[in-house]
This record gives C-alpha cells, sequence and structure tokens, in this order.
C-alpha cells in the first residue's frame, strides 16, 4: 500500500509557475499578433480577451501545482474555462465576450508551431540512433499515404461521376 502511496506521488509532475507564467506570455503575444494580423480584431479588444485566457491558464496551472489530487492542467484550465462562463457565475457574459474577441485559430498558430519544435528535438535523436533505415521507412510510409488518399479520392470522384 504504502508503495503505490510513493508511486502516485512521484508521478505527479512538477509544475513550474514562473516558467509556464513566462512561456504563456510569450503565446499571448504571437497570439495577440496573429489576432490581430489574421482576422484584424482590433487590438485592444483582443488584448483584453487574451488577457481573460492567460488568467484562466493560470489559475487551472495553480490548481494543478496545488491540488490535493492530481489531474493533468488541461483538464484544470478546461474545468476553470467552463465554471467561469456558466451562465450563472457573475460576470460570465463579459469573460465570453472578451473571449470572443480572440480568434482561436490564431492561438493555434504558436501553438502548433511550438510543438513542432518539440517534436523535431525528439526526431532529430531517433533518427540518429536509427540511421538510413528511419529515412527508407519514412518515405514509404509518405508515399503509401499519399497514394492511399489518391485512391480514395479518385474512388469518390468516380461515384461522384466527375
Amino acid at each position: 500500500m504504502a508503495n503505490s502511496t510513493i508511486a502516485k506521488e512521484t508521478t505527479r509532475p512538477e509544475i513550474n509557475l514562473v516558467d509556464h507564467a513566462v512561456t504563456l506570455v510569450i503565446v499571448c503575444l504571437v497570439g495577440l499578433i496573429m489576432n490581430t494580423v489574421g482576422p484584424a480584431i482590433p487590438l485592444a479588444d483582443g488584448f483584453v480577451g487574451m488577457i481573460v485566457i492567460y488568467l484562466i491558464s493560470m489559475v487551472g496551472l495553480i490548481l494543478t501545482r496545488f491540488s490535493p489530487f492530481y489531474m493533468p492542467s488541461v483538464a484544470w484550465i478546461s474545468l476553470v474555462g467552463i465554471v467561469a462562463t456558466l451562465p450563472w457565475t457573475p460576470g460570465s457574459e463579459w469573460i465570453v465576450a472578451q473571449a470572443k474577441s480572440v480568434n482561436f485559430l490564431a492561438l493555434a498558430t504558436p501553438a502548433l508551431a511550438y510543438a513542432g519544435f518539440a517534436i523535431a528535438k525528439k526526431e532529430i535523436e531517433v533518427a540518429k540512433h536509427s540511421g538510413w533505415k528511419l529515412i527508407v521507412i519514412a518515405c514509404l510510409v509518405f508515399f503509401g499515404t499519399y497514394a492511399g488518399s489518391v485512391l480514395v479520392a479518385e474512388g469518390i470522384l468516380r461515384l461522384q461521376g466527375i
């Protein structure tokens, strides 16, 4: 019984709130630029909406760090966002109005770029150990995926009479 308690405590990830806060500021700034340039939402509107989203994210991270039981940070952040926008929560109309001024597709750009960098770093390490065989397998997978997509598209187009 004691071993399972220790295992649960050691598997809980340590969250450095300062690092996360700084990273979120950078992501929010990039997202704000993308929000202003892409969908042409006024900077002031997007700025307030981004602050609301930042605060929801930070409250979720604080709950992840200090809650007596573990849930992933994405679950806590989602829960805070849901509770903050429930109709009977005081100020929820204002929060929803501010969040509407943020184009979430604009926020996806920096998030996906970061994920791409993180995956690329891991893939480079895998490629160093795998060698040339990985390149051959990757090319075969890419070709197979492309050929499969072509066959499916061709079949659907023929069924439609195009």
